[in-house]
């Protein structure tokens, strides 16, 4: 059951001038600890100690880490802790809901971040139930506005793009349009992402995918033609790199272009009209890009001109 996140739709945001645009939308490291029990009254509960025994318990094949976030457990008290995943940043917890044990991630931002505006804005009616919206469903949205964050509590999600199962053409096109269609929704809504890569992707197994980490998106509210200068993100496109006043939309379309050829390489499917797609959304100069929308439409148009039994052909990876 997803909590109704309509009633935080309308939480006032901070004006320009009263924020530090840079101090707000940097990574949060809260004190996991002093939030657990305003946690658990929500329904959710922060991974301890107990609970990664029970894991490597019941799942002996696992090797348990030798990091120091899961070292040997001694006492009860050591049990009861928290126990941080050392490959997370500090901003990110795992845990489960409590009603059902599904399997959670936690993740704090700051209260008056990009990120919480448009994780809010994507994840309330109408947006939400928009099929062209390939968002991880936001459980809740706790916010600790005295102490200046917010808990985002997601699904989780697996980042192994093809699971053990195996996985044949048809699928791997299918995850492919979820992440170009989920772009064109974003732009439709004034959203451009400006990190997509195949380490934001994440997977359900069930033929669902979405991105994650929206620490660098932006909302562009009344601005016809956006302009973004400075940023970093994974895929890097030329006019970045030179420091130019950037299109934010062509910034996306470049990434899409490498997540495509990343995603091709790690599976070794290898579809020639696909290579052909990717060659204009790398071109050097932004203007001359397409938008995602014409992308998602070529696209369609390939898979589509693509026999029934090529599209039936295992991952080259898995044979």
């Amino acid at each position: 059951m997803e909590t109704d996140l309509s009633d935080y739709a309308s939480s006032p945001p901070s004006t320009k001038s009263s924020i530090d645009e840079d101090e707000v939308n940097r990574r949060i490291r809260p004190c996991w600890h002093r939030y657990r029990r305003l946690l658990e009254s929500k329904g959710f509960h922060l991974e301890t100690f107990r609970d990664v025994k029970s894991f490597y318990e019941h799942f002996p094949d696992y090797q348990m880490p030798a990091a120091p976030g899961h070292m040997q457990i001694h006492t009860r008290m050591d049990e009861d802790a928290l126990c941080p995943d050392p490959g997370l940043p500090d901003n990110l917890f795992r845990g489960y809901r409590t009603c059902d044990g599904l399997k959670v991630m936690v993740k704090a931002v700051h209260v008056h971040s990009r990120e919480l505006d448009i994780i809010r804005y994507l994840s309330t009616p109408p947006r939400r139930k928009d099929p062209m919206n390939h968002c991880i469903p936001v459980l809740d949205l706790i916010e600790v506005r005295d102490d200046g964050l917010a808990f985002l509590v997601m699904e989780q999600w697996s980042s192994q793009l093809i699971s053990v199962t195996p996985c044949c053409l048809r699928l791997f096109l299918a995850a492919l349009r979820q992440c170009i269609e989920h772009a064109v929704f974003m732009h439709k809504h004034r959203i451009a992402h400006l990190d997509i890569s195949i380490r934001n992707l994440l997977t359900d197994y069930n033929g669902h995918y979405a991105y994650i980490d929206f620490e660098l998106s932006r909302r562009f509210n009344g601005e016809p033609n956006p302009r973004v200068q400075g940023y970093r993100g994974t895929e890097i496109p030329p006019e970045v790199e030179h420091g130019e006043p950037s299109d934010p939309y062509k910034i996306d379309v470049w990434a899409m272009g490498v997540l495509i050829l990343r995603a091709c390489k790690l599976t070794g499917f290898f579809i020639p009209q696909i290579m052909e797609l990717v060659e204009p959304m790398l071109c050097e100069k932004p203007d001359t890009r397409p938008s995602m929308e014409k992308v998602l439409r070529m696209f369609d148009s390939i898979v589509r001109s693509l026999d029934p039994a090529q599209l039936q052909s295992s991952c080259p990876t898995q044979r």
